[in-house]
């Protein structure tokens, strides 16, 4: 027996000793090439695991801009889910599977409409270094360095059929099949949808802003400045210049009143009026898209409704900074 367990041994300590000559021998014989190839070949595998996971199942987004506050923050990191609204087969390319629309007070992801192009390859190589760096390098830059947005986030507002207007930066709604516009927010009351869309302007403020836009209207218009109607003159100067204001929207309606007011004949003038007095009507396949701090943000009063489309996806989650880590509560 002794000798069948030393015969074992030996063949064993044999096997051991060709191996690990072997291994040391094909160490020896590795190049820089090879070791170079190596690792190009898993950085390579990388880069298309985590472009397969961006593309298909979820994506990291920074948030570029402060129209989303108080739920979103400048510079938050979130997690888009990919699969909600369907799967896009190569970005902004078709979808495949389940392409439904958003449920109203969904927060999505969409392309940017006014979003300028600077060319197919260029579009390649930003959206692969955004995805395959989480976020971190976005090459895709104005010249003053600032992040040029190609991707929007807001909050699904109004759905198919909707029409909404807006006076004095607020949103007034008219459902399909209703005849009567209500209050938004009292609208977001009543059904128990998020609170967090909110005005950050005085109601004040619109006396004096709406007085300098319909003035600006009315110069344009050809009116002299000894014509110009005395009391849009007096609320315009009390205008209080430490005030700020960002809703142009609101803003170019009271010029567009100007317009009409300096030549009540023109049709052009009085088209343009009825489009901000009517609002924004939201056609079947499209919703709405509005940020929550109304009063600064480039949304769907600038650019209409989206197409579900070019939809990219839903925010789910909260990922950067530590301590606001979670998923989205409708506040």
């Amino acid at each position: 027996m002794d000798r069948f367990f030393d015969k074992v041994q030996e063949r064993t300590e044999n096997y051991l000793t060709r191996r690990k000559a072997k291994k040391k021998a094909e160490k020896m014989n590795r190049t820089f090439l090879s070791e170079a190839l190596g690792w190009l070949d898993a950085i390579l595998f990388a880069v298309v695991v985590i472009f397969l996971v961006n593309q298909f199942l979820f994506q990291f987004f920074i948030i570029p801009s402060p129209s989303m506050l108080d739920t979103l923050l400048v510079k938050d990191r979130v997690m888009v889910s990919k699969l909600t609204y369907g799967i896009e087969t190569f970005p902004q390319g078709p979808k495949i599977l389940d392409s439904r629309i958003p449920d109203r007070d969904d927060i999505i992801t969409f392309y940017n409409p006014q979003y300028e192009s600077k060319g197919p390859f260029f579009n390649v190589i930003s959206t692969l270094l955004y995805m395959v760096t989480f976020s971190l390098v976005n090459i895709d830059v104005d010249e003053q360095g600032n992040m040029r947005e190609k991707l929007l986030v807001k909050r699904s507002a109004a759905a198919a059929g909707d029409t909404v207007t807006f006076r004095d930066g607020n949103a007034y709604i008219k459902l399909s099949g209703t005849g009567e516009y209500v209050d938004e927010a009292l609208f977001r009351e009543q059904n128990g949808l998020a609170t967090a869309p909110h005005r950050t302007i005085e109601g004040g403020t619109y006396v004096w802003y709406n007085a300098m836009g319909r003035l600006n209207g009315l110069t344009e218009g050809g009116v002299s400045s000894s014509n110009l109607p005395r009391h849009l003159v007096s609320d315009y100067q009390a205008l209080d210049n430490s005030a700020t204001f960002t809703d142009l929207y609101g803003f170019n309606k009271q010029i567009s009143i100007g317009h009409m007011m300096a030549d009540p004949t023109d049709m052009e003038n009085r088209s343009t009026w009825a489009k901000y007095d009517i609002g924004v009507y939201v056609p079947e396949g499209h919703v709405l898209p509005l940020g929550d701090n109304r009063d600064n943000s480039q949304d769907g009063r600038y650019f209409g409704p989206v197409n579900a489309d070019n939809i990219n996806g839903r925010v789910v989650f909260r990922i950067w900074p530590l301590g606001r880590i979670g998923g989205l509560v409708n506040k």
